[in-house]
Formats: C-alpha cells, sequence, structure tokens
C-alpha cells in the first residue's frame, strides 16, 4: 500500500490556516478575560432603600379594659294597694315616660267605696264633737253657780275632747283612704326608660310585686374591669372612649371606682358614665363594650412601621454603617400610633434606620442608599451616604 505524501505547498498552506484561526480566537476571547474577572470581584448593594433617623415625638398614653355597658340606676315599680285587679296597661317595654306618668290602672270601685264610707264617718264625728263642745261650754258657764258639781262638770269637759279625738281618727281615716284610691293609678317615680313589664290587664296583684322596671332618666354606664396592677393609673374625671358590640361609640368620663377589689379575678369596677356620640348607633343595657382610658401623653422615640421588621417574635431594624452596610439592631416596641411605633430600648438616637425593606435584608447587606426620608416634624433630612467604591462599575 502506496503512503500518500503532502506536498510542501499543501502543508505550508495548513500551517498559515492554523495560525490565522489561532489569531482570531486570542483577540475574540482576550478583551473579555479581564472584564469576567472584575465582575466576579465586584459587589452588589442588595437593596436600593432610604434611611430615617429615630424622631422624638409626644405619644399618647393609652389603657385599655373591656366591660359591661348596663343601667345607672334601675327603679322597680309594683303597687302598694293589694288585693285589686288591674285594670289597663298604658306603656310597654321601650317607652319614655315622665315622671307622675301613669303607667298602669286598678280597679277602684271597692276603695272609692270605702273612702265614702270614711267620709260619711268623718261627718258623724265631726257632728258629736260639736255637740259635746257644746255641752261642756255650758258647764263651764255653771261651774261658779253650783247647779252642778265638779265631776259632772269634767264629765262634759272630757267628753268634749272624747269626740274631738274621734274626729281627728275619722279625719285620718279618709286620708288614708284617699291615698289608697289614690295608688290605684300607678305612677312612674322618675324620668326614664321601661326596661321590663309584668303588669297583665285583668291580673289581681299582691302588695310590694313588682310591675315594671325603669331605667333611671334613661342613663347608662359602663363597669370597666380593671386590674388592680393599672387601677391606679385612674382618677375620677378621667376621659375614656368606648365602642359597643354593636358598633356603636361613646364619650365617657369616670364617675367613681369601686373601693373594693374581686379577690377571684383581681380586678376592679371602675364606673364611666357614657354619652352616645350621634351617628355611631345605639347601645343597650347589658351589651359588651370595649374602650380606653386616655391618660394623657409621654414622650417617645419613634420610627415609622415599615422600618421594623419583626422576626421569631422578635422585632428588629437596620442601622447603614459608614461603608453603606447593614447592622441589625433588635428593639423593643412600645405603642403604635398610626404608622409611628415607639422604640423603648436597643436604639442608638442618631442612628440611621432603613426606612423600607427591611424584612428582605440580613446582617452585613450591602445597599445603596438614595435620599433620606424626611419625617413630620424632623429637624432637618439626613444626607445619603455615597455608595461604596467596590459597589462602582
Amino acid at each position: 500500500m502506496n503512503k500518500m505524501k503532502l506536498k510542501p505547498p499543501v502543508v505550508a498552506a495548513i500551517v498559515v490556516a492554523g495560525i490565522v484561526i489561532a489569531s482570531i480566537l486570542y483577540f475574540a476571547l482576550s478583551p473579555k478575560a479581564p472584564e469576567e474577572k472584575k465582575d466576579k470581584g465586584a459587589v452588589r448593594p442588595a437593596l436600593t432603600v432610604t434611611t430615617v433617623v429615630p424622631k422624638q415625638a409626644s405619644l399618647p398614653m393609652k389603657l385599655s379594659a373591656n366591660g359591661n355597658i348596663t343601667a345607672w340606676q334601675e327603679a322597680s315599680i309594683g303597687a302598694e294597694a293589694g288585693g285589686l285587679r288591674i285594670a289597663q296597661v298604658l306603656v310597654n317595654v321601650g317607652d319614655r315616660v315622665k315622671q307622675g306618668q301613669v303607667l298602669a290602672t286598678l280597679a277602684g270601685e271597692t276603695v272609692r267605696a270605702e273612702a265614702a264610707q270614711t267620709r260619711a264617718t268623718l261627718a258623724e264625728a265631726e257632728a258629736a264633737a260639736a255637740e259635746a263642745a257644746n255641752n261642756a261650754q255650758r258647764a263651764r258657764t255653771l261651774q261658779n253657780t253650783g247647779a252642778l258639781s265638779a265631776s259632772q262638770i269634767n264629765q262634759y269637759i272630757t267628753a268634749e275632747k272624747t269626740a274631738q279625738a274621734k274626729v281627728e281618727a275619722a279625719r285620718a281615716l279618709v286620708q288614708a283612704q284617699q291615698a289608697r284610691v289614690g295608688q290605684t293609678d300607678i305612677r312612674s317615680p322618675d324620668n326614664g326608660i321601661i326596661s321590663a313589664r309584668t303588669a297583665t290587664a285583668g291580673a289581681v296583684i299582691a302588695p310590694g310585686v313588682e310591675l315594671f322596671r325603669l331605667i333611671r332618666q334613661g342613663r347608662l354606664e359602663w363597669r370597666a374591669e380593671v386590674t388592680a396592677t393599672e387601677l391606679g393609673r385612674l382618677t375620677t374625671g378621667t376621659t375614656a372612649l368606648i365602642t359597643a358590640a354593636s358598633g356603636a361609640r361613646l364619650s365617657g368620663r369616670v364617675r367613681t371606682i369601686a373601693p373594693t377589689v374581686d379577690p377571684q379575678t383581681r380586678a376592679a369596677l371602675v364606673y364611666v358614665d357614657v354619652t352616645p356620640l350621634p351617628g355611631t348607633g345605639n347601645a343597650l343595657a347589658g351589651m359588651f363594650a370595649r374602650g380606653e382610658f386616655d391618660l394623657g401623653a409621654s414622650p417617645a422615640l419613634t420610627l415609622p412601621q415599615s422600618a421594623v421588621a419583626v422576626r421569631d417574635g422578635f422585632s428588629y431594624v437596620y442601622r447603614v454603617n459608614a461603608d453603606n452596610r447593614v447592622s441589625q439592631l433588635k428593639v423593643q416596641t412600645g405603642r403604635l400610633v398610626g404608622d409611628q411605633f415607639e422604640i423603648t430600648s436597643g436604639l442608638p438616637a442618631d442612628a440611621r434606620i432603613v426606612a423600607n425593606g427591611a424584612g428582605f435584608l440580613n446582617d452585613g447587606d450591602l445597599v445603596r442608599v438614595t435620599d433620606a426620608l424626611p419625617l413630620p416634624g424632623a429637624s432637618a433630612p439626613v444626607a445619603p451616604a455615597a455608595p461604596a467604591s467596590t459597589a462602582k462599575r
């Protein structure tokens, strides 16, 4: 078998072609190598953020409590006259009544007849008293003549006094019967709202049985339950804002505080006079209600709510350092008013804090800082820090 031999011109052409291909590859790939190396060594910012500084603010102090809305006072209305039949019931539950208004009437024929009888007895007693008085007067005129003995004269005078006493007794009986006649009209003892009614037309009642229950003056109160540790923060006159289960809102003012604490619950009752706010609905006695007592205001260090990240039940903020890297700070939060969180501990007052996106950062991340987020009431905005040199491209 003959071996194929390449001619010199062919060998030269192959060598030249290899050199050209190698040159093309070299010039095509060599410019990108420095850029790739540079890209691998650069650190890109994790997030573009704005910063805020903590602000000193005066935040309101509130004390929350739960309780029931009840009647300020309730009056139990019954009949003084017993053994009479209810002739007519004039009001129903929910009716507003005035003091002295007739709520129900009793059948009073028997009572009026007895009253007429007592008036006749009084007239008879008065006639007998008049005759006894005349006899006593004649006896006195004959006292010095000796026509009558001293014993007889004393009898006439005694008869006069006895007759007068009978008149007084008969007059008292008439007054009692007149009062009994008046009791056939069951009247309201005060202005208010009828909250319960057991009176039924035709029923014969016993004295003292409750027929109606009245919320006196229509006044309600909120009986808030406050723990013994919080009780000292309240005083008479402290204002409150209450929200009933129906959604109705009421303004309140502490009237009095119970003098004792329940030994079982360690809570005391705070009695709050309430006034319904117009256009918020109706609050009724027996409703559950939540409320907040206004305890004034106190200074606090605050941050926007968006600057606080909650992780594993703890609150964190991210401080921007001079090299634009963030440090994670564990803080204690307090009151939340609007979008402002009170920071009670763990935060330097002059720290630059990431305002938004804290939940996407980790300790040590590099960030790009834009213009600082202005806070209401802040004296001056915080100047943005220069980007780190390693982030420049």
